[in-house]
């Protein structure tokens, strides 16, 4: 059976203010002739179909046309909602689509009914597990506490049970939306969880033959049959070295994995550049960005006047801008946003404790409230999103 598997589309999404719904229509271009061309048996979307929860006219505009003439090709389609996704407006209406072969899987109470596939070597089970938020979903799931590994393992447990039930040989296929363990971040998604209790390990996966995964905006390979396909276009300057594309999966008759990456259309290439002005003005060697988005850190001891201006005179593109001197004050003039890039929010606060109460290391006890603290915050803000999305 053949699968093309991608996600993170974030329709509607801009990129440092430049409107990218044009380089999302050929994408999606891409992705329905790529299905046509390769005969492909289903295509699987891992989630983050919007940016927000409320998409714009535009985005569902496309995302309509999508669906439209995927269906008209008569390919198979399932989609999860992700953590940029409102679950219950990308699912309205999804049991009448359902008839036109679009399967859109957004309610945890149904991630273990698969959409049912097969091919000359027998049955394919497709497992939709959209983004499970613990706070919401723990009690719907039967898990008194714990984070997006105990809330996954239980979906998980649903799925091998639903499968063992199937006739023997049933190949099964999951797709999910979470930050698993090994996996490479970027500075374009959005954090999914507090406490350092987002991700979850590759082993929840067990049992499966193939997981499509979301969320990741990076294409990799956890394992043979643990995939993130990543988004089709670069959504922040930490994926300049990143070349975007979809998954092109092979099932055999076992279950057992072959996949090859098919490039996505670029609609204008990313460059880093950091130096003194003067340099970036001038250097021969940066001559190959003046066609791209440019991303320039100004390192001159002292800000240079009109820097936008003048690297815009070279680089047309530039988008954003940046100022860190060079010399031993660089580090102390960073923002605090860079200080603090990669850390949970368990070690930011613990950090600010260590910091006022130097010396003393929190105790068991004092790690718990913070923990819970920080629980309840993530609960209340679902809570809202939640309620803001009814």
């Amino acid at each position: 059976m053949r699968l093309l598997h991608t996600s993170d589309w974030h329709l509607g999404r801009s990129f440092h203010r430049e409107n990218l719904h044009a380089a999302q229509r050929v994408f999606l271009d891409h992705l329905v002739a790529t299905a046509a061309a390769e005969q492909v048996d289903a295509v699987l979307v891992a989630g983050d179909v919007y940016d927000r929860a409320l998409p714009g006219l535009e985005a569902v505009a496309l995302f309509d046309e999508v669906l439209w003439r995927l269906a008209e090709l008569g390919v198979p389609t399932v989609f999860v909602s992700g953590n940029h996704d409102s679950a219950r407006r990308l699912g309205t209406a999804s049991r009448l689509i359902d008839r036109a072969g679009i399967h859109l899987r957004t309610d945890p109470d149904a991630l273990a009914d698969p959409v049912l596939l097969a091919d000359a070597h027998g049955p394919v089970a497709v497992y939709g597990l959209p983004y499970l938020e613990p706070a919401l979903v723990r009690e719907r799931l039967g898990v008194e506490r714990g984070g997006h590994e105990q809330v996954l393992a239980a979906a998980m447990d649903r799925v091998r049970a639903d499968l063992a039930a199937r006739p023997a040989g049933t190949r099964a296929v999951v797709l999910a939306h979470a930050f698993v363990t090994g996996g490479a971040a970027s500075d374009s998604e959005r954090d999914i969880a507090v406490g350092g209790v987002q991700s979850v390990p590759a082993e929840v996966f067990d049992g499966v033959h193939y997981a499509a995964l979301g969320h990741l905006h990076g294409c990799q390979t956890l394992a043979p049959h643990l995939r993130y396909s990543g988004s089709p276009l670069a959504y922040s300057f930490s994926e300049a070295h990143h070349e975007k594309s979809m998954w092109l999966v092979d099932l055999d008759a076992a279950g057992a994995v072959e996949a090859r990456r098919i490039l996505c259309p670029v609609p204008r290439r990313l460059a880093r550049l950091e130096g003194r002005l003067d340099d970036l003005l001038t250097d021969e060697r940066h001559e190959y960005a003046v066609d791209r988005w440019v991303q320039a850190t100004l390192t001159d001891p002292v800000r240079p006047a009109d820097a936008m201006e003048r690297l815009r005179a070279r680089f047309p593109h530039t988008l954003n801008l940046l100022f860190e001197p060079e010399g031993g004050e660089r580090a102390a003039e960073a923002s605090y946003a860079r200080r603090v890039r990669g850390r949970t929010d368990q070690e930011v606060v613990e950090g600010f404790v260590a910091h006022v109460r130097p010396g003393r290391e929190l105790d068991g006890d004092e790690q718990s409230w913070l923990l819970e603290g920080l629980e309840s915050v993530r609960r209340a803000a679902a809570g809202r999103a939640e309620e803001n999305a009814r």
